[in-house]
């Protein structure tokens, strides 16, 4: 049976063609395991053309060089038509790897899982530092963002989407892709959609949709939604408040010895808590039974008693 490799490597703009040759390979599973004979191919790209190819431009085939895929020769897919046959399996993928490609995914770290046995990944570069030893890259995305004017945080977006959105069609520039145009417009299908979406997590270490592209159906909109997930959340006007009481338990212990001060806060706390609490400032002002009794004599005490009774 022969089938293609955008089975396996899941090309965009081939998602029905991709999901023809899975069916291929699912039939040649299910007669082997009733004892039938059966083998699929998923056949690479082959350098001569046929009709299913001899339509594709040079953003065709950007896009199938960027998957990993080089082309075969005529002379290449004999001899591997012939080692499938001897190896006896149900599914054989005979296909020629544009290593550089790999090679360039690897470092990305963009190659996809059943590929990453083939490639040696390469290993990280510490982040480049400056003069004074300091590291530059240390600002996360959102960080960068957030310190950047408005203006600035949507045309960082809008070309962070686009160049990703390029390289999912396998155009050469970013500038292919507008902010306005609709990703249905622009050629997207399923397969697509899951890729830019798997782009985009990675630049940006979110966790997003397999449905993206299609919930946010333009780069500009995609952006704007990209942002409101990576906004730092703010802090609330409770947490300020929580943190400044923090502080101030802080200095009341630094204000200990000094008992006059210390005094002329609590009251002044007092007078909040009151506040807030509901009784009045007035209430706050005078101060507390047990305030009274400490300096009260022992008449003062004995009178308190005799009026309460």
């Amino acid at each position: 049976l022969f089938s293609g490799a955008a089975a396996t490597f899941g090309s965009a703009g081939q998602a029905h063609y991709a999901a023809a040759n899975v069916f291929l390979e699912a039939l040649a599973a299910h007669r082997a395991a009733a004892g039938l004979p059966g083998t699929a191919l998923g056949w690479g790209f082959w350098a001569e053309r046929s009709e299913m190819t001899e339509h594709l431009d040079a953003v065709a085939m950007r896009r199938i060089s960027g998957i990993g895929l080089a082309e075969m020769t005529s002379e290449q897919g004999l001899e591997l038509f012939d080692a499938a046959v001897r190896a006896g399996r149900t599914f054989v993928l005979p296909a020629a790897l544009n290593e550089a490609s790999l090679r360039e995914q690897a470092a990305a770290g963009t190659l996809p899982a059943i590929l990453r046995d083939l490639v040696r990944r390469p290993a990280r570069r510490a982040a480049p530092a400056t003069e004074d030893g300091a590291v530059t890259d240390t600002a996360t995305l959102a960080e960068r963002l957030a310190a950047a004017s408005e203006a600035e945080r949507t045309e960082q977006l809008r070309n962070l989407v686009c160049a990703q959105a390029a390289g999912v069609l396998g155009h050469a520039s970013a500038t292919a892709v507008q902010p306005h145009q609709t990703f249905k417009e622009l050629g997207f299908d399923s397969l697509g959609a899951v890729e830019l979406r798997n782009r985009l997590m990675r630049a940006t270490g979110l966790r997003l949709p397999a449905t993206l592209a299609f919930d946010y159906p333009t780069p500009a909109a995609l952006a704007d939604y990209l942002w409101g997930e990576l906004r730092p959340e703010e802090e609330s006007l409770a947490d300020r408040v929580l943190s400044d009481l923090d502080e101030l338990e802080t200095a009341l212990a630094t204000l200990a010895p000094d008992e006059q001060a210390r005094d002329r806060v609590l009251s002044r706390m007092r007078q909040l808590v009151a506040k807030h609490l509901g009784a009045g400032a007035e209430d706050a002002d005078e101060p507390s039974g047990a305030d009274r009794f400490g300096g009260a004599s022992d008449d003062e005490l004995f009178d308190f008693l005799d009026k309460g009774i």
